[in-house]
């Protein structure tokens, strides 16, 4: 299968051209490797069988043999062997020039085996499985950066060219490269139900070397996927796990959630707070969610078909997607994502935050009468906003630069209010 061009791909140009390595993180599966090959000119693969173990036994008394190569020399799965990231550091200090390594690793720095955080030598990008854009399943007739600099931009009559049932099969196959090439339907969804077992029988205990149990490790993760998109608190997600197993305690459930997060696969939400009602009056746990929908598919053991009978359930995976994308989409911005949920049920699906202060409020409908209610409370919020700014002199909050609901629906289109209304499977970076 030909290599489909990655956002990320310009993402690492550009700090290849700033800084002496580059270190790309995400799940495994997501395709890190391959886009890393695409700009490097040399590599060292850790996991290879045939050499595994003579690289480890060189990392381990003298790693600079390893880092000679063209560069950019790609070092992929660099965690395997940690002291090469002191090495790295080392020989980017020593050459003083740009663009000398790409790393790969599909769990989070461990810093307790690192001598320094590579702060100005070793940049970080964040890669997760494919958006619709990139698997060719969007159009990307509307980009999500151009709305921003023009929010005047026009996109009425701009159509997906997915349909519901097509929407619920790409949120149960996922991101994963590996199954765009597949021959058959089962084979695609299979992808994501071996990630699941993969993260919950090897992974959850080889992140970090602590032995832990698969059955508790699935129900966990089961239990995250009944409640994705919700905010659901931390105690009633144990007390349902307990349900299921003999016993979880509050610092068994962190220990194996902080491995999950280590490992990529989940991605909670943190709560926006712009201070436009009192600071009691907002909500402050974690929205919960997966790095990819599918995962949460798998975990639950549900398919296309099923998803098409229960479509409320749907609106929850579909979110997470919608999510996923959008972080895709905002990345060359250093876009970061919130929400918003006050005590009185005022809400924003998400808060799409940019690194120059501009930001977006967004909703996620599937469509029909939804999309007027989530209209109505991105306009309620943008309000307070006003008044918030007309309250406080001193204080003036930047009003929102985008009102979105982005949909499952046909159609994109501007609403009278000046909300946008805009399918998923249209948006690109």
């Amino acid at each position: 299968m030909p290599y489909l061009p990655r956002i990320a791909d310009t993402t690492l140009r550009e700090h290849l051209d700033a800084f002496g390595a580059v270190l790309i993180e995400g799940p495994k599966w997501c395709g890190k490797t391959t886009t890393a090959e695409q700009q490097a000119n040399s590599e060292l693969k850790l996991q290879l069988p045939d050499t595994r173990d003579g690289y480890l036994a060189t990392a381990a008394t003298k790693p600079s043999l390893l880092l000679d190569g063209a560069t950019p020399r790609l070092i992929d799965e660099w965690q395997d062997a940690p002291t090469l990231w002191d090495a790295v550091r080392s020989v980017v200090d020593e050459r003083q020039k740009v663009g000398q390594f790409i790393l790969t690793g599909s769990n989070s720095v461990d810093k307790s085996n690192i001598l320094h955080t590579g702060t100005g030598r070793i940049a970080r990008i964040r890669m997760a499985p494919m958006s619709l854009w990139e698997s060719d399943e969007s159009t990307g007739e509307i980009s999500l950066m151009e709305l921003f600099d023009n929010p005047e931009l026009e996109i009425d009559g701009k159509m997906s060219c997915l349909d519901i049932k097509q929407l619920i099969f790409a949120s149960c196959r996922g991101g994963w490269p590996a199954s765009l090439s597949l021959p058959t339907t089962r084979g695609k969804l299979l992808v994501a139900k071996n990630y699941v077992q993969s993260v919950c029988s090897t992974d959850i205990s080889t992140v970090d070397g602590v032995a832990r149990s698969e059955k508790l490790a699935r129900e966990i993760l089961r239990t995250y996927a009944r409640n994705i998109s919700t905010l659901a608190k931390k105690q009633k997600m144990i007390k349902d796990v307990v349900a299921t197993t003999e016993s979880c305690t509050e610092p068994t459930f962190d220990s194996y959630v902080l491995a999950l997060e280590k490992l990529f696969v989940i991605q909670d939400i943190d709560s926006w707070s712009p201070a436009v009602r009192s600071a009691t009056a907002i909500r402050r746990g974690k929205k919960r969610g997966f790095t990819d929908p599918s995962i949460a598919v798998a975990a639950l053991g549900l398919s296309p078909e099923r998803l098409q009978m229960d479509l409320k359930t749907y609106g929850f995976i579909f979110e997470c997607m919608a999510m996923r994308d959008l972080r895709a989409y905002s990345q060359s911005c250093f876009g970061a994502i919130s929400y918003y949920h006050d005590r009185y049920d005022l809400e924003a699906d998400a808060v799409l935050h940019l690194d120059d202060g501009r930001y977006a409020l967004i909703e996620f409908k599937l469509g029909g009468a939804e999309i007027d209610k989530g209209a109505e409370h991105l306009l309620e919020i943008r309000n307070l906003v006003r008044k918030m700014n007309e309250r406080e002199k001193q204080i003036v909050m930047e009003e929102p630069a985008l009102l979105l609901v982005i949909t499952g629906g046909p159609m994109a289109y501007t609403r009278p209010d000046g909300v946008k209304v805009i399918p998923l499977a249209c948006l690109k970076d």
